[in-house]
């Protein structure tokens, strides 16, 4: 699939970093670059495509069967981390990878050692960065992987199908990619984010998720004179960190278990700005730790006799998982789907976030495959071309079980 890679590549050099501190819509007009690109793709192959005002791009491929078919979807995003720089991405393919160390630049080399991911890829073609940005992989590998689907049902009449809808979001990186989806155009029964890792993933499982932004005000008085007087907001900034649960920090945490991330600080004397993001996959001990953040604040507060911090809690997204088990047809269908393309399906909790949450709790049951990228958010961010293929080969079994499934009278709603 060498169209396959070569979008890959073309995709990965334009820079769509979101900014969470943006008050736009979308957070970046850059995102938009990659956008219109993919528009302009999806018409010269012959679908319906358009590009909205929010920066969401949307195309339908028509069925071609003259029987009722489940319509389906997929979902990627075109947004990448702002964890590490997003400019000026230089790909590098390194055929048929042995396990050896990869040299990124002068001061980074990866290895089985402080990459373990490579283990999984040794053999394969991989493509990795030089250094100084992250790849993209997350999730340009999902994207490029939706739209050779595309291009090979464009090519391919014969292979039957219903209706299929195609999504490519901004801004799901600062938890914001469903905020604006058109439920209205996009008519799936339901859909499958490409937005994991290791291909044969099927998530179905996520954090509960929530935002919370500080502000502290202090009282500025010069040093000299600042006994009994001063308020140092970045001091107090520290106060309430200390004060959070130590092992609830994510480099402490595996699996199920959730945590406090701390994700941006800035500040002076008189004020500093804090953000977190809290996970959680128990409901339960996600509410605890919200009120964690509440019961600190409010002890300060009263500590310092005024509103020395403002707090704002924001849910995000909830565990996919309490829609999901009762649509458990979906999970089925991508698992048989793997087993097809010589793949053992495996079912891990996702420990991120993803577009596919949101879109379940409003209505379009979406779980989660995996794409072939590993390392996100980061420099040593990587991609193996031949499980790229293999997500491509996914999809495309996807869309045939759903349609031989209904040619044989299969019916199932969504609940």
């Amino acid at each position: 699939m060498i169209r396959l890679i070569e979008n890959f590549i073309k995709y990965v050099k334009i820079d769509t970093q979101s900014d969470p501190l943006s008050n736009t819509i979308p957070s970046t007009s850059k995102q938009k670059d990659l956008s219109k690109l993919l528009v302009q793709q999806l018409k010269e192959i012959g679908y319906e495509a358009f590009l909205d005002d929010k920066g969401y791009v949307y195309s339908k491929i028509n069925k071609n069967v003259d029987y009722d078919v489940t319509p389906i979807g997929f979902v990627a995003h075109v947004d990448t981390s702002f964890d590490a720089p997003g400019a000026n991405v230089k790909p590098r393919i390194i055929k048929n990878y042995d396990g050896s160390d990869i040299k990124l630049n002068e001061y980074i080399t990866m290895n089985p050692n402080n990459s373990p991911a490579l283990n999984l890829v040794i053999g394969d073609d991989i493509i990795v960065t030089d250094g100084n940005t992250l790849l993209g992989a997350d999730d340009k590998a999902g994207v490029a992987e939706i739209m050779e689907l595309a291009y090979i049902l464009s090519e391919n009449k014969d292979i039957k199908h219903g209706d299929i809808y195609i999504c490519f979001t901004p801004d799901e990186e600062i938890g914001r990619g469903a905020d604006h989806f058109d439920h209205d155009f996009f008519k799936a029964d339901f859909a499958y984010t490409l937005d994991g890792s290791q291909v044969g993933e099927i998530e179905y499982e996520n954090f509960n998720a929530a935002s919370a932004n500080l502000v502290f005000t202090g009282k500025s008085i010069h040093p000299g004179s600042a006994k009994e007087q001063m308020v140092n907001a970045s001091l107090v900034a520290f106060e309430f960190h200390q004060m959070l649960p130590v092992f609830l920090n994510p480099a402490y945490t595996e699996k199920y278990e959730g945590f406090n991330h701390l994700t941006n600080i800035t500040g002076s004397t008189e004020e500093a700005n804090v953000q977190y993001i809290i996970r959680n996959h128990n409901k339960k001990l996600f509410e605890q730790q919200k009120n964690t953040f509440i019961k600190i604040a409010n002890y300060l507060n009263n500590k310092y006799g005024y509103d020395v911090v403002k707090l704002t809690l924001t849910d995000s997204y909830y565990n996919m998982y309490e829609v999901i088990k009762d649509n458990m047809h979906i999970v089925d269908i991508a698992k048989e789907a793997i087993e097809k393309v010589g793949l053992i399906p495996i079912t891990n909790p996702i420990r991120g976030g993803t577009d596919g949450a949101r879109l379940t709790f409003d209505g379009l049951p979406c779980p989660n495959l995996g794409t072939g990228g590993f390392n996100y958010h980061g420099r040593m961010e990587f991609a193996s071309i031949n499980q790229m293929e293999k997500a491509v080969e996914v999809a495309l079994e996807i869309v045939k079980i759903v349609a031989k499934k209904n040619a044989n009278n299969w019916k199932v709603t969504c609940i």
